[in-house]
């Protein structure tokens, strides 16, 4: 997996960002990080590659994760058990299930396409209007498709390979009534299993271009 800053200016706060599959940080451009520092995680083709990861210097501790986000922070979550505040955006620790996540047979058909759903209808799917489409277009995923499909490939192979676990590790849940890439009602039977606290959103898959900064999405969890 890689890693980059949005923003780092020696802040007292700290937030960690696991983006979904397929992204990286160009879409999130838009946001205002504010008084923290905000280190973004994305690209999970090696989950065993996990970069050096020194949180000791800050005070305050924010982990959002989103989408397939959720799960990859949840596998390194002996990382974040200090953590202030733990949210998931999207996304549970069990991310295909047909109970608690994508449905098995969804999953396969859009990792059989993924390639040409990547070219096309995938992204317009991530969003609930085409408006924030649009906005997607302003600044999109600069990754290569291969790149991308494979990510995908890995992802499924840990995901099928590992126990399946259930835990209360994550404070909070966004969910989206208008997500149509993992269904809300399967996301918050997750996030009931495992005792999370879930908020609604009326939005997509993609919710951030309705917040101006990441501290809009901790005010909604304080």
């Amino acid at each position: 997996m890689k890693a980059c800053w949005l923003n780092q200016t020696n802040n007292q706060n700290l937030t960690v960002f696991f983006a979904g599959w397929s992204f990286d940080e160009n879409p999130f451009k838009h946001f205002d990080c504010g008084n923290s520092d905000v280190l973004f995680v994305y690209d999970y083709n090696d989950l065993d590659e996990v970069p050096e990861f020194d949180f000791a210097t800050y005070e305050n501790k924010t982990l959002i994760g989103w989408s397939m986000g959720v799960f990859v922070a949840f596998r390194l979550r002996h990382l974040f058990k200090n953590f202030d505040l733990k949210i998931a955006v999207n996304g549970t620790i069990t991310p295909v299930d047909n109970e608690f996540g994508i449905p098995i047979k969804t999953f396969e058909l859009t990792l059989k396409h993924a390639a040409k759903g990547l070219e096309s209808k995938f992204y317009k799917n991530v969003f609930k209007t085409d408006d924030e489409f649009n906005n997607y277009l302003e600044n999109p995923v600069k990754r290569s498709i291969e790149n991308r499909v494979s990510e995908l490939e890995n992802l499924y192979s840990v995901i099928k390979s590992e126990p399946v676990e259930y835990e209360k590790f994550y404070d909070f849940a966004l969910v989206s009534e208008f997500d149509k890439i993992i269904p809300p009602a399967n996301q918050k039977k997750s996030h009931v299993k495992n005792g999370v606290q879930v908020i609604d959103l009326q939005s997509g898959h993609f919710p951030f271009y309705n917040f101006n900064s990441q501290n809009e999405i901790i005010e909604l969890c304080r």
